[in-house]
């Protein structure tokens, strides 16, 4: 039996050219090598099959492929032909026609702005055999599923990006402040004192938390505010405020689809934002399946639109 492990590839690609040519030198100008190389080649090729395949011809002139050399004649050059077939094809990926599961993972705020958009415009981007997967982003197991391949995409903060992830800004997004229309307070400008005096709603995306972003942005300026709830999803919140007197700060594309029932305002102080992301494992950097879900979040982000 042939020990595979060892074997040149280069081997085979000589004796394809051997066989055919029954001639040590024609087979050495067709390979661009020595004559004594291929010959050289030629003595491990009959000591890796056991059989001479090439013997001197009757006549004296080229030489005469053994029973064994011709038999080996067509399936080399079709075992070639496949290989070369599977180094050269360019891997690819067909929406319409493929079949794919994807799983993005993100925040709840992350799923309504963009993956809502996705998700409404999933039937004209994809055929019935690729899916699509929402799960809740966790920045501690994030590593762990992308390494089981769980997960294809993460859309989030830059808070949520692993460090060794590739990744790509999709936009920036700034904070608001959102209170229901009709609100006790008013419509008119609003000020600290009175953004501080309000019970306000708290995201908190760890849980169960009553310090947030807007709260480190209050210390710096020796000032606090009154948080009354605290809940660990975004879209708990604009049906929420619909409903009471409770004012909330969230990200403006969370909110903007909500103008109908709620009212949105500058914040009274200088706040700062952050920018919405898709980070995937380096693996997939060159997966065509992968680019073209990275590619399609981020026409969406684009051209977004509430």
């Amino acid at each position: 039996m042939i020990d595979l492990k060892g074997l040149d590839l280069n081997l085979l690609v000589s004796l394809d050219a051997l066989l055919e040519e029954a001639n040590v030198t024609r087979a050495a100008e067709r390979l661009h090598l020595t004559q004594p190389a291929v010959s050289t080649q030629l003595g491990r090729l009959r000591q890796m099959f056991g059989d001479p395949l090439l013997i001197p011809a009757p006549s004296g002139r080229g030489m005469t492929r053994t029973v064994r050399g011709a038999e080996l004649m067509a399936p080399l050059k079709a075992a070639l032909a496949q290989l070369e077939a599977v180094v050269l094809k360019q891997p690819s990926f067909d929406p319409r026609a493929d079949t794919r599961r994807f799983s993005i993972a993100g925040s709840d705020q992350a799923v309504a702005v963009l993956g809502f958009q996705l998700m409404r415009t999933w039937p004209e981007r994809a055929g019935p055999n690729v899916q699509l997967a929402f799960v809740t982003a966790a920045q501690s197991t994030s590593v762990e599923r992308f390494e089981r391949g769980e997960v294809d995409l993460l859309i989030g903060s830059e808070r949520m990006v692993p460090e060794w992830a590739k990744a790509r800004k999709l936009y920036d997004e700034r904070f608001v402040f959102v209170q229901r229309k009709g609100h006790p307070r008013g419509t008119g400008p609003l000020d600290l004192d009175t953004y501080c005096a309000l019970d306000h709603v708290l995201v908190s995306t760890s849980g169960g938390q009553f310090f947030g972003f807007m709260d480190e942005h209050l210390e710096r300026l020796g000032r606090t505010r009154r948080v009354a709830l605290s809940v660990q999803h975004f879209t708990a919140v604009p049906q929420l405020l619909a409903l009471t007197d409770y004012v909330s700060t969230l990200p403006s594309r969370l909110v903007t689809r909500h103008r109908d029932t709620l009212d949105i305002f500058e914040l009274p102080f200088e706040a700062r934002g952050f920018a919405m992301s898709a980070a995937w494992h380096p693996r997939s950097h060159l997966d065509p399946a992968n680019t073209w879900l990275r590619e399609t979040v981020a026409d969406i982000a684009l051209n977004w639109a509430p």
